[in-house]
């Protein structure tokens, strides 16, 4: 479990680095946010897919399927 914590922190802090990075070049601020916007939801949608076990056993077995 707690290894898990440590994985998904890591993930976390390499994204807000990414954003972070994104934010120092110069581009487009049409093209900047939508980086932002989809790197954002990318996250969302991975964060929710480990909580909710959808994982194949490999989440926190929050989800609507039993762990095996």
């Amino acid at each position: 479990m707690p290894a898990f914590l440590i994985q998904t922190l890591i993930v976390l802090i390499i994204v807000g680095v990414i954003l972070w990075a994104v934010s120092q070049f110069p581009l487009d601020p049409m093209i900047a946010k939508l980086i932002r916007v989809v790197v954002v939801v990318f996250v969302v949608i991975w964060l929710l897919y480990i909580l909710l076990g959808l994982a194949g056993g490999g989440g926190l077995g929050l989800g609507f399927y039993p762990r095996r």
